[in-house]
């Protein structure tokens, strides 16, 4: 998004724009605080006791509840993914004696945490493959260095919420096994592969030593993670959750948010995945779109189109403004002339029909022709 959209004022009518739309193709209605309070409370035992340092409490019973889900020995809830992520390497360095790390360069680890695993934690990446994709393992054997563990993300966002087959998933988690490193699965997304692999998250995460888990994507949380293991990993990480500063006093109203998030999204997601096979179709349709994946293999995506993004991000407002429809916004420069959204359907994008979208598309691309044509002059 570019500068002269990002201002306070630009900010605060896109909210006002959001507040207002009934029809949501690309993401919902953000919730004001009251109203997840509301959603809280109704939620909320009123009588049970809050968490004390993440020991007890809703905490722990987020904790048993994602290891069971997870089929690991246990689980630990940490206020951030970031946070999580740090303790899982550096435990694989110390249990491998390996400082080195096998990670895709586009991955969460490497462009959204500032660098955190090199910085705070003294290891080094390797990158087997800067392709878009999920290295081989004829790729992790070409690294000629050994690492300690392989960083696999499901889905790979970046690159465009990219998944392997479940068979290439089998063969790179084995051959890092063979090389003698751990598996580490950054799944922040993991709760919506689930259609994709014909496979339970605990079939998944049965591939791996440690997997990390958000609750607010997907599960629409408040915040927070989890990191899951065996017990081992399990007291490692309490220790190094409060060298980390991430023990805090009292979690209760995420660890909530969450269990929430497992009983009322979590069952919904592989309905999401099915009708995005309806819609992307006619989202890669439009006057030269390109969907990718050009079969997504989950409920998100990447779309693109050929426009300036300030043309798209203005068509969108000006359609949210009239018609009180949220179609797809947020879009990026990727190339002169060139941009890119992600695209998330998700509960309110199951009441539209194909035909909906080409029909409204088409309304936003004219919007868009335009505000490009309009800024030519």
């Amino acid at each position: 998004m570019s500068d002269d959209e990002n201002t306070s004022d630009d900010r605060a009518r896109r909210r006002a724009a959001r507040r207002s739309c009934t029809r949501f193709l690309s993401g919902e209605r953000a919730r004001t605080v009251r109203e997840r309070l509301t959603a809280l409370a109704a939620y909320a035992d009123p009588d049970a006791e809050p968490d004390f340092y993440g020991g007890d409490g809703p905490v722990r019973d987020l904790e048993e509840r994602t290891a069971a889900l997870l089929g690991k020995e246990d689980a630990v809830f940490f206020p951030t993914g970031t946070m999580a992520q740090q303790v899982a390497l550096r435990h694989g360095a110390e249990l491998t004696g390996r400082q080195a790390v096998a990670l895709h360069p586009l991955s969460h680890l490497e462009r959204h945490e500032r660098h955190a695993y090199t910085q705070l934690t003294g290891l080094r990446g390797l990158w087997p493959t800067t392709e878009q994709r999920q290295p081989t393992p004829a790729e992790l054997g070409a690294l000629g260095e050994r690492f300690g563990t392989l960083a696999i993300e499901l889905p790979l966002r970046d690159a465009g919420y990219v998944l392997p087959s479940w068979d290439e998933l089998a063969e790179l988690a084995a051959a890092a096994r063979a090389a003698g490193a751990r598996v580490h699965i950054d799944g922040a997304r993991l709760w919506n592969t689930a259609t994709h692999f014909g496979r339970s998250p605990a079939e998944t995460a049965a591939l791996a030593d440690s997997v990390y888990v958000s609750f607010y994507k997907d599960l629409g949380g408040i915040s927070g993670a989890a990191l899951a293991g065996d017990a081992a990993l399990a007291a490692y990480a309490r220790a190094w959750r409060h060298r980390y500063g991430g023990t805090l006093y009292q979690q209760w109203p995420a660890a909530l948010a969450a269990l929430a998030g497992l009983d009322t999204a979590l069952p919904e997601l592989p309905a999401f995945a099915r009708h995005t096979a309806v819609l992307a179709p006619a989202l890669a349709a439009l006057p030269g779109a390109r969907v990718h994946p050009a079969v997504p293999p989950t409920h998100e995506f990447q779309w693109w189109l050929p426009y300036p993004a300030h043309a798209l991000n203005t068509a969108h407002l000006a359609l949210a403004e009239r018609e009180s429809t949220w179609f797809v916004g947020y879009w990026t420069d990727a190339a002169p002339g060139l941009a890119m959204a992600e695209v998330s359907l998700t509960g309110p994008a199951l009441e539209w029909t194909a035909d909906q979208v080409t029909e409204v598309g088409l309304r936003f691309l004219e919007l868009a022709a335009a505000s490009r044509d309009g800024a030519a002059r």
